[in-house]
């Protein structure tokens, strides 16, 4: 909870509070525009309070991710020589333990050559030789 109280978290409670009820306060102001006749109104006084509840529930989830991270951070770190065995729940994907190396063949020299790459890559190289030319200066 210590976590939470930090000046930085502070600023974003501050900001939630402020932002929800000024967009609260909006929608009452629509509301009362809505009911003198403004029917146009009418949407944002739905809209205003939508925003608030989207403020809040971004506040949450990041109060409850930083909840989660300390106490990550206070649990007991396991001893780095015994290697915990992974425990798969169904629903879940198996954490990956190394890198996968993928071995790369190069391109056989038979391979059919494409002329619409090849012109394409003649047009590239001499725009990149002549750097002030339009593309419709191109000869080819």
């Amino acid at each position: 909870m210590r976590r939470l109280w930090t000046p930085a978290w502070i600023a974003r409670h501050v900001a939630m509070v402020v932002l929800t009820v000024g967009f609260l306060g909006l929608g009452w102001w629509q509301v009362s525009r809505a009911a003198a006749g403004n029917s146009l109104s009418w949407g944002y006084a739905v809209e205003w309070p939508i925003f608030a509840g989207f403020v809040v529930y971004v506040w949450w989830r990041e109060v409850k991710l930083a909840r989660r991270r300390g106490a990550e951070a206070e649990a007991p770190s396991p001893d780095p020589a015994v290697e915990p065995t992974p425990t798969v729940d169904a629903g879940s994907r198996p954490a990956v333990r190394r890198p996968v190396r993928v071995s790369r063949v190069p391109a056989g020299g038979d391979a059919v050559e494409d002329t619409d790459l090849a012109a394409y890559n003649r047009y590239l190289s001499w725009l990149n030789a002549n750097p002030g030319a339009r593309p419709g200066d191109y000869p080819g």
